[in-house]
C-alpha cells in the first residue's frame, strides 16, 4: 500500500519539533539541502544538525559523518540523499531512535516508510518542508 502523508502529522512535525538531522546537508550553498535547512532554522525556528560523510560546518552547526554519530535526541531526519539510498537512512534513523522521517520531494521509499512507520516513527515522504510550512500558514 502506497503511503499517504497525513496532513495532521506534516503540521506536527513543522510546529512541535525542536531538531532536526539533515542528511545530506553539506557547504554547498548551490544544494537544495542547504536551502532548506536555512529555511528551516530562520523560519521555523528549528536547530539543524548537518549529516554528511564529510561531517563539515554548515549554517555554523557542527556536521557529523552519520546519523550515529550525532550526540542527544533527534525528533526528525530529513532525508535528501537518492531514493535508492533512502532506506539506509530510514533504517539509521529507527536505530538512534529519531521520532521521525521525513524524505524529500523526489525521495520515494514505500518499504522504508513502512519499516518507519511500523518502528513508530512518523513518516512524511516526497514532499518539502518549504512547500508544506507556507501552504499551512507557517514561517
Amino acid at each position: 500500500m502506497a503511503h499517504v502523508n497525513d496532513p495532521d502529522v506534516v503540521r506536527r512535525l513543522l510546529t512541535d519539533t525542536r531538531r532536526w538531522a539533515v542528511v545530506g546537508l553539506s557547504s554547498n550553498r548551490s544544494r537544495t539541502a542547504y536551502s532548506i535547512a536555512g529555511y528551516l532554522r530562520d523560519s521555523l525556528g528549528k536547530e539543524i544538525v548537518p549529516v554528511h560523510p564529510k561531517a563539515e560546518e554548515v549554517l555554523g552547526e557542527t556536521g557529523y559523518a552519520s546519523l550515529g554519530d550525532v550526540p542527544g535526541e533527534i525528533d526528525v531526519v530529513d532525508v535528501f540523499v537518492r531514493s535508492d539510498l533512502a532506506g539506509e537512512v530510514v533504517d539509521d534513523a529507527i536505530a538512534v531512535g529519531a521520532k521521525a522521517v521525513w524524505l524529500q520531494l523526489g525521495v520515494v521509499d514505500e518499504d522504508a516508510a513502512a519499516r518507519a512507520a511500523a518502528a513508530g516513527l512518523d513518516v512524511v515522504m516526497d514532499t518539502c518542508p518549504a512547500i508544506e510550512g507556507p501552504r499551512l500558514g507557517l514561517g
